[in-house]
């Protein structure tokens, strides 16, 4: 597998709404081990899961093969931004004792990424892998309205990795010590707009975009908006994460 850029022309969408991950969840990774000196974030996007593990390890390696999404990463204290594949990372043998893939594993070469986790993992460190699927609305309105434009307008511009995470990455080969993970949710309160945004940073949608030359949200967004309330209305969206996690 080829690395194929499905996020480098919304990489700025990409940075303002794609949601971050919950304190839980980093907490959990950092009870994982005691060695918190360095975290591999493979495939980071632009570090939203970066920024979380940066509460966690003092230094966080946050890799990504976009350059797009790497120059449109919040800069923070204790985050190196490297734009490199996920099978050459530029890190040194034994050198980590964490790496994480947040909402990326399917975008992997599995065998070419395990071996380079393998190569970098110090002895009895640990790979966490997570994340989500469909948006779960806190209205029946709006739970059909989203549901249709998802599974129904922009349904075969879905790419075949997107059923890895309707599969909950239970699927996805996993080649290591595997343990049980917490069961968490990424929550957040978005008005519209926001939301709206956040799909516009679907691989479906911008696949729609490139074939039909629309944007396919505008007509969602109306539909939502007879029943989301005024502009400034904040609603409750909900995705399950799916986390796997093994020792080398």
């Amino acid at each position: 597998m080829t690395f194929t850029d499905m996020f480098s022309a919304r990489a700025k969408l990409y940075s303002h709404y794609r949601p971050e991950y919950p304190e839980q969840l980093f907490t959990w990774i950092g009870s994982l081990g005691e060695e918190h000196d360095i975290v591999w974030d493979c495939a980071t996007g632009s570090g939203q899961a970066a920024r979380g593990l940066a509460r966690i390890f003092a230094r966080v390696v946050a890799t990504d093969a976009s350059a797009a999404q790497i120059g449109n990463a919040v800069r923070q204290e204790g985050i190196e931004y490297r734009v490199a594949d996920a099978s050459d990372s530029g890190l040194a043998d034994a050198s980590v004792p964490m790496v994480t893939v947040a909402q990326a594993l399917h975008w992997l070469d599995p065998k070419t990424f395990y071996r380079e986790v393998a190569r970098v993992l110090r002895p009895g460190g640990a790979l966490t892998v997570w994340g989500y699927g469909d948006p779960v609305m806190g209205t029946d309105e709006l739970e059909k309205i989203v549901h249709s434009f998802n599974r129904g307008a922009i349904e075969e511009y879905w790419t075949p990795q997107r059923q890895l995470l309707l599969d909950k990455y239970a699927t996805v080969p996993f080649p290591f010590r595997e343990i049980a993970t917490p069961q968490l949710d990424l929550t957040r309160d978005w008005t519209l707009a926001e939301f709206s945004g956040y799909m516009r940073t679907w691989s479906a949608t911008a696949n729609y975009i490139k074939a039909n030359g629309l944007d396919p949200v505008d007509e969602v967004e109306a539909a939502l908006a007879k029943h989301w309330g005024d502009a400034e209305r904040r609603r409750l969206v909900t995705w399950p994460l799916y986390i796997r996690a093994g020792y080398s």
